[in-house]
């Protein structure tokens, strides 16, 4: 990543770096959105192909095959709006997509990067050249399921639901009496933008209070989410996840369990928080994150890391 960060940054003219880098305590780096709005950084659209080239390579470095072609069918996804929509109150448009570097990748100092737009938001920053922190991630997909097209049937982030009903259908009564937290759904992610702290005591049937079968449909969950990286930011999040305890997550469900019903799940731990919603447009609508409790953004890392005096402020 920082080879291909490198690269993105020297192959931009002085006007787009302007648009591009920013420091790394900017506090545009913490404002992260998956709503389609204007934003700092530079977007594919103003972008040539080279360059263009250079920031799907920096995507690609951070994630999986699989994270990576759920990033880019999130964006093919615009087009599939733009056909459908009938009243257009949003710009649709797969290079609507911005690319942020904070910080210099090219000196010893902290330094991190983003890519974000309408329900894309991946955020990654670095200290002493380890990936320190790897969240929040939020992907979202609409139509959850594409209609008729030339994209039909596309679900994007349909195996996390589909896995997810999965295990709440599995559960015992008195297990789901436990795991069911709501009636209804909850409407949408309640620890979005702004609202990190808004979930801090984990509701839910504990992973360690499940049985074997059960415990494995959790773990393909928790998958579905840190393996969206790229196998050694993949495993170092595991080994977090796992050093925290496995067990003491909570699986939360909120709405009906058939099919085609507006439903959230969540899963709570102390180094863990996924949270999934489909309410919006019929039940067509998918936010997705996935939150470290303790080190989105790297905050507490960077700051031990700036009153060590080991640092060093980017231009």
């Amino acid at each position: 990543m920082h080879d291909e960060a490198v690269a993105l940054l020297r192959s931009l003219t002085p006007e787009q770096r302007r648009r591009a880098a920013f420091a790394i305590d900017d506090p545009g780096r913490l404002d992260w959105h998956y709503v389609p709005r204007d934003r700092k950084g530079l977007a594919l659209a103003d972008m040539d192909e080279g360059q263009r080239a250079a920031a799907r390579a920096l995507l690609r470095a951070a994630l999986s095959d699989a994270g990576y072609r759920k990033a880019m069918d999130i964006m093919r996804l615009e087009e599939v709006l733009r056909a459908i929509e009938r009243v257009r109150r949003h710009r649709r448009d797969p290079d609507n997509y911005a690319w942020s570097i904070f910080g210099d990748p090219e000196s010893k100092a902290a330094w991190g990067w983003r890519v974000e737009g309408h329900h894309l938001s991946v955020n990654f920053t670095f200290i002493a050249g380890a990936a320190a922190s790897v969240t929040p991630a939020f992907m979202g997909a609409n139509p959850a399921r594409v209609p008729p097209g030339p994209l039909e049937g596309l679900r994007v982030l349909g195996a996390q639901e589909d896995i997810a009903r999965e295990l709440i259908r599995s559960l015992s009564g008195p297990e789901q009496k436990l795991a069911i937290i709501a009636a209804q759904s909850l409407g949408d992610i309640v620890s979005g933008p702004g609202r990190a702290d808004a979930l801090k005591t984990p509701a839910g049937l504990r992973i360690a209070d499940m049985a074997s079968a059960q415990r494995a449909l959790a773990e393909r969950l928790i998958e579905e989410f840190v393996g969206n990286l790229r196998t050694d930011l993949a495993e170092a999040q595991r080994a977090r996840i796992r050093e925290a305890g496995l067990g003491a997550i909570h699986f939360a469900w909120g709405g009906p369990i058939q099919p085609g019903h507006a439903h959230y799940f969540r899963l709570h731990g102390p180094r863990l928080l996924v949270e999934h919603d489909n309410t919006q447009n019929d039940a067509n609508h998918v936010h997705s994150v996935w939150r470290d409790p303790t080190r989105d953004f790297a905050l507490d890392l960077l700051g031990e890391h700036y009153r060590s005096g080991d640092h060093a402020h980017a231009p």
